[in-house]
């Protein structure tokens, strides 16, 4: 069914050229949450070893040997040159990555499937990827052919100096090895340039396929498959050992004599169980997929059954996400939407509160290593809001929870929970100690915003419910802050403090209009008429403002300035009839003019742009035409951009390269053409 279900996927999609497909910066293979990322940063997936997000090595590597001969297929081994099988192509689809090789009589398609299906959050959470080699004869021939994995055990470390450990483990069912760290540092290491060192990570294998597993160095695992084509003689023993030292390497052959012209699948499952995934004002959470008291070789057990259902639940999603993506924006805007979705996911871990509700939180790639950022979730949340309420409100709760516990003692909304995993308090700027370097206006308006949509979508106010007394709080604060804000920081805080931000002003008057709708919804008639006439009256002063001429400015008192008004996008998508239609239009009007090869800037201030704020600006276009127009050169920057990294938001329009942050989830913000609807 699986097979049936792939192929018709796979006629679906050829009927767009692959060659008009847009070039990822780096492809996603193994992508869950913040420590288990694994990307080839290549056109080629032998082209170089793959990498975390980080750009630090995580190896898996993959050998075809066919007929004697031997190709390398996935990473790239200089101790062990072997030819790279000839790639015909890659696909990057929102839950799967698939690439064609042929060479020497055979076909080979792999791909790797990663179940992060936002209507099912067990599924979701669960940290399994599935590697499908599907491989047949296209000669007419007969051949003997045999595929070789490995990964090194640099997925279970942060540094290579650490040392590791390997197990052998067994279910009536599956063939598994394991390596973790020998210290098991659990949520000690904070940061952002880091990666895990507690838990475990898996190699799982379904007897049913014959696959013989060894644990072994990578010179010997590597070498007899290339030599003999046989496994190592013996598991190697000699743990616990530096990582860096012979390098461990957890490794599967699979057989396949007399391959004909009918394809046979082999497949392999890499997982990771962290066991413990963040901690919370002092309390260590689990991930979600445990939320039952799951324990791993459970949940690798019911992985391998569930990998029919999976990879047809995989195939009909992408199907479906890329037609409705064509259908808005074109092939080119599915094709984006497709390179952000598991990016997007993959910045977040998914986590279960004592109380078992879902928590999701976001960590600030390449950017702070901040978590539960609420300028982070902001852009990032038309990905949820489209897909999943559930997410979108579980992105919300670690900032509204905090709020509420005592610990914040500010009047609006705090920027984040503390350094990813440990959330105990505000890290950026003067966190919890002094008002230095807050966006009182950003935040509070961001999560004002975004308490409205999951309401709206609820359809009832029992979420912000709980949070009522705090949420009227900053609304208050905006009512007097925020039609023409002090001298702070917003979400673009990279460009520095800005007194008067004219868009930062529509956010506060966008996000007063949606705390009225929010005191509506609950019968609070007398403060929603408030409120309402109030943004009212901020709209129309910022037109006045705000007004340079042929468009309007960035800050109320500089003129010749601009800035792209991409807040203004709300008060479209949500129908809230505060700013007059001809501000967009001139705005559209007036963007060309500024535009650059490969994209529109930020603002007047400099040549490099954010690529989630580009496509909320063409958002605000109401024809494909209008929209193409802002997103023909970020198109462009895609194909072009440097180095090749896990998609920067942050970079030149004068040269694609990047600025700035590598593999962040405010990708998700791509997504917001599909809320038109």
């Amino acid at each position: 069914m699986h097979r049936i279900l792939f192929c018709a996927f796979m006629i679906f999609a050829a009927s767009v050229s692959l060659a008009e497909s847009l070039r990822a910066p780096a492809v996603p293979l193994v992508v869950h949450d913040p420590y288990f990322s694994i990307w080839s940063q290549g056109d080629g997936l032998a082209d170089r070893l793959t990498t975390h997000w980080t750009g630090k090595v995580h190896c898996i590597l993959s050998y075809l040997k066919v007929d004697g001969k031997n190709f390398a297929v996935m990473s790239k081994d200089t101790n062990h040159p072997v030819p790279a099988m000839k790639q015909k192509s890659v696909q990057v689809l929102p839950t799967r990555t698939i690439y064609v090789f042929e060479d020497a009589g055979v076909e080979l398609t792999l791909t790797f499937t990663t179940p992060c299906l936002t209507d099912d959050l067990m599924l979701l959470s669960r940290p399994v990827t599935y590697l499908t080699w599907s491989v047949r004869a296209v000669d007419g021939k007969k051949h003997d052919v045999r595929i070789y994995y490995d990964n090194s055990a640099e997925l279970c470390v942060n540094a290579i100096d650490q040392n590791v450990c390997a197990l052998r483990m067994k279910t009536d069912t599956l063939d598994i090895l394991r390596f973790g760290s020998e210290v098991q540092n659990v949520l000690g290491t904070v940061g952002d340039n880091v990666r895990i060192d507690w838990g475990y990570q898996f190699i799982a294998v379904d007897k049913k396929y014959g696959g013989v597993l060894r644990l072994s160095d990578d010179k010997t695992a590597r070498g007899t498959f290339l030599t003999s084509g046989t496994p190592a003689e013996f598991d190697d023993a000699d743990f616990p050992r530096k990582c860096r030292e012979r390098w461990p390497v957890m490794s599967c052959i699979f057989d396949l004599p007399g391959l004909g012209a009918e394809a046979q699948d082999r497949v392999l499952m890499i997982a990771y169980d962290d066991e413990y995934c963040l901690e919370f004002l002092n309390r260590k959470l689990r991930p979600y997929w445990r939320k039952y008291g799951m324990e791993a070789k459970e949940m690798l057990d019911w992985a391998a059954s569930d990998y029919a259902a999976s990879c047809e639940k995989c195939a009909k999603f992408d199907a479906e996400l890329m037609a409705a993506c064509e259908a808005k924006g074109g092939k080119k805007y599915a094709d984006l939407c497709a390179l952000s979705y598991r990016q997007c996911i993959g910045a977040h871990k998914l986590a279960v509160l004592p109380n078992g509700e879902p928590f999701f939180v976001s960590k600030e790639h390449f950017s702070g290593g901040m978590a539960a950022t609420v300028d982070v979730v902001y852009p990032a949340a038309p990905l949820f809001i489209y897909l999943s309420n559930t997410l979108l409100k579980a992105t919300l709760t670690p900032a509204m929870d905090y709020a509420v516990s005592g610990r914040w003692p500010w009047q609006y909304a705090p920027h984040d929970m503390g350094q990813y995993p440990v959330m105990n308090a505000q890290y950026y700027g003067g966190g919890e100690r002094t008002e230095d370097r807050q966006m009182p206006v950003e935040e509070s308006g961001n999560m004002l915003i975004l308490l409205y949509i999951a309401s709206k979508k609820d359809g009832n106010t029992e979420y912000v419910s709980r949070y009522w007394p705090t949420i009227r709080q900053w609304a208050e604060y905006l009512l007097e802050k925020g039609l023409d804000p002090e001298n702070q920081l917003c979400t673009d805080d990279f460009a520095g403090h800005l007194a008067h931000n004219c868009n930062l002003s529509i956010k506060a008057i966008v996000a007063l209009a949606c705390y009225a709708e929010l005191c509506k919804m609950q019968g609070l008639n007398e403060e929603a008429q408030k409120f309402r006439a109030k943004a009212e009256e901020f709209a129309q002063m910022w037109e006045k403002m705000a007004n340079d001429g042929d468009h309007y400015r960035l800050a109320f008192d500089k003129p010749d300035t601009w800035s792209q008004k991409y807040n203004l996008v709300w008060d479209k998508l949500l129908k809230l009839n505060l700013f007059p239609k001809k501000i967009a239009e001139t705005e559209l009007k007036y963007y060309p003019s500024v535009t650059n090869e490969f994209g529109l800037p930020l603002d007047n201030r400099s040549d490099y742009t954010k690529l989630d704020w580009e496509v909320w600006t063409a958002t605000l276009a109401d024809s494909r035409e209008g929209f193409d127009a802002v997103m023909e050169p970020v198109y462009r920057f895609v194909d072009h951009t440097e180095p090749r990294v896990p998609m920067t938001d942050w970079y030149f329009t004068s040269t694609a390269k990047r600025r700035g942050f590598t593999g962040r989830s405010v990708v998700g913000g791509v997504f917001i053409k599909l809320l038109e609807e």
